[in-house]
This record gives C-alpha cells, structure tokens and sequence, in this order.
C-alpha cells in the first residue's frame, strides 16, 4: 500500500501539486487521470521519487519515502516496477536481454537462474519463444508485454505505469489492461496508472483520482464515476455527444426506466 499525505509541488513561483492525500491500495489498479497540465505526471513522478515533495509524506507500507535516507530509498526502489509510455526498450538488446537488465543490475543470480527467470516472465506475458527477437521486429503490443515482462521480473510490490496504452489499437489496448489487471491481482501488487484512456478508466479502475489544475477533485471507482456529479470530471470523461447518450442511458437502466434487453436501435428511434 502507498499512502499519500497533504503533498505539495512546485517548480519556482508555480505550484503544481497542491495539498493531495490518497491511498493506493495493494491488489488493485489504482488510476490517475487528468487532462494535461492537470499534475498527474508530477505526482507520479513525486510517487517514484524522481522529485521530491515541497511538502507532505509519501507513505510506503507505512515507512515515509521521504524521510528516507539515499540507501534507504535505493532498496524501497529495488521493489518498484515501471512500465514507461514508449516500453523504453534498449534497440541494441534482445527480447531475452531487455528483461534480464534489472536481474544484471539489482541480483547476483547465476547466468541460469536469470534465463530461468525470463522465461517464467516471457511465457506470463505470451510471448513464449520470442527471446532471440529484437524490438525492431516485434509489434507495438509485443514491446509492451516485454515492458511488462520486465517490470515485474524482480517480483516488485509497486507497479508504476506511465500511458500503458499510447499508440495501441482499442484492441490491443484491452489485451494490456487485462494483463496488468492479472499480474496486479495475483501477485497482490500496488499498481498506479497514468493514463488517457476512457477504456483503461472503465475497465481495470479500482480505484480513480481525477486530478483538475494540482488538486484532487474527485475520487472513486469505475462503477462510481458513472454517476459522479462532478461537473469538470464528467466534462472530461464524457467529452463527446455519443459519450455523454451513453451515460444517460446507463443512468436511466439503472433507475429502472429503461430496459435493457431492448435493442438499442429501439431506443435510438
């Protein structure tokens, strides 16, 4: 679990996280969303410790990350995986040798033991046999497996990730959001998100922090914001006319004025 206590962020005269508290729950997918400029890629960045808070606490299983002393944090780090917007694979590397570079850096595991590894994690992933192929000849959905793959091949008990589905197809998009819902769930990590995508909110949302100019102005859950009252949060996710006709029709079945079994072309009439 990662709590979040009254941070704040600024860079000179401009604040840019103001006074945000969260919790980030552990076997859950926990979403920031936000249109750009909101500070969501600040907070993540305050969350990993590239930037450290002006003010506030960062809680990770109840130590303040804060606090922390450089080798302190070095080792909370050690438990953190991040799978990055473009996948941020080395050109020059194998498939095999990409997922092997953190064992390289934080183990002193055997050459057999690490091949032992990417193995497991490669056919986790599907993408079983694919070692020897290097990130030119493998697909945009392929390289993000291999992110995944290699973000949680130390078995981290934090999962960052930063627009997992940039660049995808809808349907390569859901693939992703469904093996990080997985791996989140069966190995009980504490998965943050980054993300644009109404699908990924919709889908894998456990838990959603809408964040507006620095702030928190709203959180919930994918079956919660359907019906949030939020004005700017629903400008956001409903932006287009078919997105908003979509969620009167889902609040009126849910009232009970509509019904559900009727063809939606009987209701479009």
């Amino acid at each position: 679990m990662i709590e979040v206590k009254n941070i704040k962020k600024g860079f000179g005269d401009k604040l840019v996280i103001n006074d945000v508290s969260a919790v980030m729950d552990d076997g859950k997918c926990n979403l920031i969303i936000g249109s750009s400029g909101s500070g969501k890629t600040v907070f993540m960045k305050c969350l990993v410790g590239l930037f450290r808070p002006d003010a506030g606490q960062i809680l990770y299983n109840g130590e303040d990350f804060t606090a922390m002393s450089e080798e302190q944090r070095k080792e909370v780090r050690k438990e953190i995986g991040m799978l990055f917007q473009g996948s941020a694979l080395f050109d020059s590397l194998t498939v095999e040798q990409n997922i092997q570079f953190p064992l390289n850096m934080f183990t002193d595991w055997s050459p057999a033991e690490k091949r032992k590894r990417v193995n497991e994690v490669l056919e986790r992933v599907e993408l079983k046999d694919a070692n020897k192929k290097f990130p030119s000849e493998i697909s945009g959905g392929m390289k993000k497996r291999v992110g995944i793959a290699r973000a949680v091949v130390l078995n981290p008990k934090y999962l960052f990730c930063d627009e997992p589905n940039s660049g995808l197809d809808p349907q390569t998009s859901l693939v992703i959001d469904k093996l990080i819902k997985e791996l989140t769930v069966e190995y009980k990590i504490t998965t943050v998100i980054n993300t644009h995508d109404m699908n990924s909110v919709m889908e894998i949302g456990d838990k959603i922090i809408y964040m507006y100019k620095g702030e928190k102005e709203w959180e919930g859950n994918n079956k919660e914001i359907i019906f949030s009252k939020n004005q700017r949060l629903n400008e956001f996710i409903f932006a287009s006319e078919f997105l908003r006709d979509a969620k009167d029709m889902r609040m009126l079945e849910q009232a009970g004025k509509i019904d559900n079994n009727r063809n939606m072309d009987d209701l479009i009439k």
